[in-house]
């Protein structure tokens, strides 16, 4: 699995002009996933983006998590961060998981963040979402859990 991390002041996403998610202060997690992935990097990388350090203590260094600052999570799913441009023009999406398996793990991340007392929002697995943001810093950062 292949998740972009950001830390946002405000994101949402809508689907057909409606808003189907939407946070203030929190993170925007964009979720791939891959063949061979499971319930353990799902669970994995929930846990990690919970716990990750990249919101400012009072000195403004990066010492706080999402939990900690009480924010939110949007989950949105996007096969194309599994996308090969290594060779042509077009990428080439075969490193993505079927949709059936990709959609458990999406929603399993999602679940797991809602266990650890998170709020979390979400995108429509597999719909064609507008997805807005006020990227804060900016902090981007990809998560990775290679099936092992």
């Amino acid at each position: 699995m292949r998740i972009v991390i950001q830390r946002v002041s405000s994101a949402s996403v809508q689907v057909d002009h409606q808003t189907v998610g939407a946070i203030q202060h929190g993170l925007l997690a964009l979720v791939g996933v891959g063949h061979g992935d499971s319930e353990f990097e799902s669970r994995w990388l929930a846990d990690k983006t919970a716990e990750l350090r990249i919101f400012p203590d009072d000195k403004g260094k990066m010492n706080h998590s999402v939990q900690d600052v009480d924010g939110s999570v949007l989950v949105v799913s996007q096969f194309t961060l599994l996308g090969d441009c290594r060779k042509g023009r077009r990428p080439a999406f075969t490193a993505a998981a079927e949709p059936t398996l990709a959609n458990k793990l999406y929603e399993q991340y999602a679940e797991r963040l809602s266990e650890l007392g998170l709020e979390v929002q979400r995108g429509i697995f597999a719909a064609d979402m507008k997805v807005s943001l006020t990227n804060d810093g900016p902090v981007t950062l990809i998560l990775e859990r290679v099936p092992s």
